[in-house]
């Protein structure tokens, strides 16, 4: 195996926001870095199409890589939004309940925000939601001071241009088909219009809905590790007129989600969403008959919404582990420690906060690769 001491040559596969904050830590860490993007650009996967909100950390159970890595990945996008010029905004957010069973999900989150060290947590009454937000129905709020809004593809434009200044470079139109061990370091193949083959002595997998099919492509590595990959679309619309609310607001958690909420681009322009919508394979057109279902939800905590002020706007796609009905995964970081083979990461499941949590995510596998 390589000496971590020295230099070495690294793929990382995935352009999207958390393969970028990978090449960038290993790029600053002075190894050579070159991204293999199937597609002409940064981002165009799950990465370009969420709602851009940076999560505070307060969902996910105490322990779990998700909960570590929000926290610290918050506070470490916040430092690297200011010190890179990447627009921002610390909007804050309330978590919403309009009945009691509603209430005992919204002070659960704020038992487990406290627990996972989540700065800025507030517990409201729904007078003083109401008094933040006068357009608000509910019988309770938490406040969670911390949770904002980013613009994403400027995001991986500065990660992008740390990778490049350290030295690092990403081949465009560059489809991964297969890895194969080589003795000491690994032999990739790819695709496209100029097929080539690299041999470099790491590789991260960061591809995204494309994880588990790399994951099978790498010789060597046990089919029973690779997990299920569940596909659940959500569905956005924008909204009509003026915003009717000047702070994120999100209903108590569904399965499979964080519920239809409101989210705000930072030009102040309001839409709603994701839906879940479990789905078996890739597609992206949003069915403008979901509307009424999203009409439904949002009046429970803004009965204010004007009939015909929704408009399909933009779908994504969660690269989820499990379904419906089951409990959540983690994200699932698969590194030498766990399957034995030196030199390989393949990232599972990085879904919401994946954005949040790409700089920690990316400081968690450039460890993992050097332990």
């Amino acid at each position: 195996m390589k000496d971590w001491e020295a230099t070495i040559d690294v793929l990382v596969i995935g352009a999207g926001v958390v393969g970028l904050a990978v090449a960038r830590a290993l790029g600053l860490r002075g190894h050579g870095v070159i991204v293999a993007e199937a597609t002409g650009g940064i981002g165009n996967g799950v990465s370009s199409r969420n709602s851009e909100v940076i999560h505070a950390g307060m969902y996910y159970p105490s322990g779990s890589l998700r909960a570590r890595h929000c926290v610290e990945g918050r506070r470490e996008l916040y430092a690297f939004c200011e010190s890179h010029g990447v627009p921002h905004a610390k909007c804050g957010k309330l978590i919403v309940a309009t009945n009691d069973l509603e209430q005992a999900k919204i002070e659960g989150i704020y038992e487990q925000g406290l627990a996972n060290g989540v700065e800025g947590l507030a517990y409201l009454t729904a007078g003083e939601a109401r008094a933040l937000e006068p357009n608000l129905a509910c019988t309770g709020a938490v406040l969670s001071r911390e949770t904002g809004i980013v613009d994403s593809h400027a995001l991986m434009l500065a990660l992008q241009g740390d990778l490049e200044n350290a030295g690092g470079v990403i081949a465009f139109q560059a489809p991964v088909e297969r890895i194969t061990r080589n003795g000491t370091g690994w032999d990739v193949h790819v695709g496209g219009s100029e097929p080539t083959d690299l041999t470099v002595d790491a590789v991260i997998n960061a591809a995204g809905l494309g994880a588990q099919a790399l994951a099978r492509a790498t010789e060597g590595y046990p089919e029973d590790r690779v997990p299920p990959l569940v596909l659940a679309k959500g569905n956005y619309f924008g909204c009509l007129g003026k915003p009717a609310f000047s702070r994120l607001i999100y209903p108590a958690p569904v399965d499979g989600g964080l519920g239809t909420h409101v989210t705000l681009d930072l030009a102040g322009r309001m839409r709603f969403g994701p839906d879940v919508e479990w789905i078996d394979r890739e597609e992206y057109e949003v069915d403008p008959r979901r509307a009424e279902s999203f009409y439904a939800s949002i009046r429970r905590y803004w009965p204010g919404l004007p009939d015909g002020a929704l408009v399909p706007d933009y779908s994504g796609i969660r690269p989820k582990l499990t379904g419906p009905g089951e409990k959540a995964a983690d994200f699932m970081i698969d590194g030498p420690a766990e399957h034995g083979l030196p030199g390989l990461v393949h990232l599972f499941g990085i879904e919401s906060p994946g954005l949040t949590s790409c700089l920690s995510i990316a400081e968690d596998v450039a460890e993992r690769l050097s332990a």
